[in-house]
């Protein structure tokens, strides 16, 4: 199974589309199919930063923010498989849950090639 992706907003103007390796700076609210939330970045008041593609995250995170621009703002829903598995991430996230959430990408950092 994959992730479902759908774009809630997309900018006018997209320069640079994220790819594996780059370094991505966003804001989250995760909640599970019943809508009872489990973890947002927002609540914290600081976005989250990390390396696309090199299994920081997880994998349906890996594969659902591929290829958006700064500004745009997706809506996953990942199957377990692509989340937490069967053993999920107690207390918060039961085994086997779909996931969803909800993305806003604020910046692309783009290492420079070796």
């Amino acid at each position: 199974r994959k992730v479902q992706i759908g774009v809630r907003r997309r900018p006018e103007r997209c320069g640079d589309r994220s790819r594996r390796g780059d370094v991505l700076t966003l804001h989250y609210t995760g909640t599970l199919e019943d809508g009872t939330p489990f973890d947002s970045s927002l609540s914290r008041d600081q976005p989250f930063v990390f390396s696309l593609g090199t299994g920081q995250v997880i994998k349906g995170w890996d594969q659902g923010l591929l290829e958006m621009c700064e500004g745009e703002k997706r809506k996953l829903v990942i199957p377990p498989e692509l989340g937490y598995g069967d053993r999920g991430a107690p207390p918060k996230i039961p085994g086997g849950a779909v996931l969803i959430f909800e993305v806003e990408l604020l910046k692309i950092e783009r290492r420079p090639e070796l």
